[in-house]
């Protein structure tokens, strides 16, 4: 019986050291699935971290594109307002051209008027000499 009873806590202790085999080995696997979980919860986070930014990037390039559109409109504009001035400086141009060929021919105009005049005082001296000479 003794034999038995030894036998008997051989294999006791042979399941008992399967046991604890056994519980080191969940044991191992419960801190594998921890880390994996862990993991797992980070690279959530990271995910996350990478969507916010993605949508801050979206919002940015959104801005960007508005306001390259706003200096184009603003370009077009100044472009517009370059050729009205352009036109403008044109028109000018031609009306003081205008203006100076009128002076011109008012000043040549004056000039005529002016030369008859003095002819005909010329003329009228002349015409008094004489006279005063007949008379």
């Amino acid at each position: 019986m003794e034999n038995s009873t030894e036998q008997g806590r051989i294999e006791a202790e042979r399941a008992r050291e399967a046991a604890e085999r056994e519980r080191q080995n969940l044991e191992q696997t419960r801190s594998d699935v921890e880390d994996r979980r862990a993991n797992a919860e980070a690279s959530r986070a990271e995910v996350e971290q990478l969507r916010v930014l993605a949508e801050e990037l979206r919002g940015a390039r959104e801005r960007q594109r508005r306001e390259a559109e706003a200096l184009r409109q603003d370009r077009e504009a100044l472009r517009h307002i370059a050729e009205d001035a352009r036109k403008a400086a044109e028109e000018a141009r031609h009306a003081a051209v205008g203006a100076l060929a009128a002076t011109a021919d008012a000043l040549s105009a004056n000039l005529a008027q002016m030369q008859f005049l003095a002819d005909a005082r010329q003329t009228l001296r002349e015409m008094k000499e004489k006279l005063k000479s007949e008379g």
